[in-house]
């Protein structure tokens, strides 16, 4: 029997030009917001903090000092 990966949240490590998936999911969580963001729609990360954004809006403003 095959396993599903829905609704289940996976583990990415973040890189300048994509990420691995160090544990499957078929989603990670706004690293502010808390929404989930499907792998498949995840645009926008930190490589230094290591979090995934939601959108470019949300990005922006985790990353201003």
């Amino acid at each position: 029997m095959l396993m599903s990966n829905s609704a289940r949240t996976a583990k990415l490590h973040f890189m300048a030009n994509g990420f691995r998936v160090l544990k499957p999911g078929d989603h990670v969580l706004c690293g502010v917001s808390g929404d989930a963001i499907a792998l498949d729609d995840l645009r926008y990360w930190s490589v230094e903090k290591q979090e995934a954004y939601a959108s470019a809006a949300i990005a922006t403003k985790a990353m201003r000092p």
